[in-house]
């Protein structure tokens, strides 16, 4: 079970190891309770136990390899092999040769044989992040993988097959790519068997303060420093910041803020968080129950007001059509065609 730093009881001052509580979702190295979290870590629950192909989408820094990890460690693979592969740092013309491999003269410098990644991690998951980047050549090849689990290495026409469990990761929007012409769209259904959605930080600022107190800890740790007091104005500015860059942005902005704190007050530079604020703290979203509305309502009007269907809001937000239907009920959001409001005493209209 993972770790998260609890809220300490008298504010934000003075917090050290005594105010750590246990997350009660059970993965480790996710910090976080807020239900948009919640909610994708069920669905990450549904799946791992499956062979089935997981498609992680959410903006940069949303923390889609620690999903991929997390629904590694839960299958029945974990234990075997865990290979992952950027698509988008490694070159066009080297791609085919990292997923696939080569047999020795296969061209000009291949001097040894190379095992590719569907190789390396046969019998266990490969994780291929940043999966909207694989170039049109090469998708037909990743599509026949995927649906038949066989291969050829460059050079060789011996066909090889491989038992992998896949998880893909992008934050791009495969959806529009394929209406471009970009990605084919049979590959992008091979690919998108079970979508999880990462909401992105801004959705889930309840976790703000303990992803400050975790990171706060584990740089002052490194440092050999101890941060006794993080003050409410700091905290607040953390919340108010809208995290384009999300939870990576957040911990590098984190461990800047413990290199520059002398003491035992954390002090950030308050002035890389004047741009990218959320709304004045008279308007900003206070409770659960405010924050899980602006969540559904951003993921309805996102699927242009469908609610069922893959395209639907349901489906993006990774619950059963009849989950959403009740939670729209239940926070008194009206779905009415072309428009989304609240009131309290309205149900959900499904024109």
């Amino acid at each position: 079970m993972g770790v998260c730093i609890g809220t300490y009881a008298g504010g934000y001052d003075k917090f050290g190891t005594g105010d750590q509580v246990s997350c009660d979702h059970g993965f480790e190295s996710i910090i976080g309770n807020s239900a948009a979290l919640e909610s994708a870590l069920k669905q990450v629950k549904r799946v791992a136990s499956t062979d089935s192909t997981v498609l992680i989408q959410g903006e940069t820094g949303t923390g889609k390899d620690l999903i991929a990890h997390a629904i590694h460690k839960l299958s029945s693979r974990n234990g075997r092999p865990f290979v992952k592969l950027n698509c988008a740092a490694i070159p066009v013309d080297l791609l085919e040769n990292e997923l696939f491999g080569h047999d020795k003269g296969a061209f000009t410098g291949a001097i040894a044989q190379k095992i590719g990644r569907f190789e390396l991690a046969d019998k266990g998951t490969l994780f291929l992040d940043e999966v909207g980047d694989i170039p049109p050549v090469l998708q037909p090849k990743l599509l026949r993988v995927l649906q038949e689990q066989e291969f050829e290495r460059l050079g060789s026409t011996y066909t090889r097959k491989t038992n992998v469990r896949l998880v893909a990761a992008t934050n791009r929007d495969l959806t529009e790519m394929v209406r471009q012409g970009e990605f084919r769209m049979d590959l992008y259904y091979r690919l998108n068997v079970f979508p999880i959605q990462l909401p992105p930080l801004r959705a889930r600022r309840e976790d703000i303060p303990a992803l400050v107190r975790h990171y706060v800890d584990k740089y002052a740790r490194q440092m050999n420093r101890r941060i006794e007091t993080i003050p409410s104005r700091a905290m607040e500015a953390f919340a108010n910041y809208l995290w384009p860059g999300n939870v990576r942005e957040l911990q590098n902005f984190i461990e800047r803020a413990v290199i520059l704190s002398p003491g035992s007050v954390l002090e950030p530079p308050f002035a890389e968080l004047e741009q990218e604020t959320v709304e004045p703290a008279s308007s900003k979203l206070s409770t659960l129950e405010e924050i899980e509305r602006e969540h559904i309502l951003r993921a309805i009007r996102e699927s242009n007001w469908v609610i069922g269907g893959p395209k639907g809001a349901a489906a993006r937000l990774g619950i059963k059509r009849t989950t959403l239907a009740y939670r729209i009920q239940k926070l008194g959001i009206r779905v009415v065609r072309s428009a989304v409001t609240t009131s309290s005493s309205a149900g959900p209209c499904w024109n």
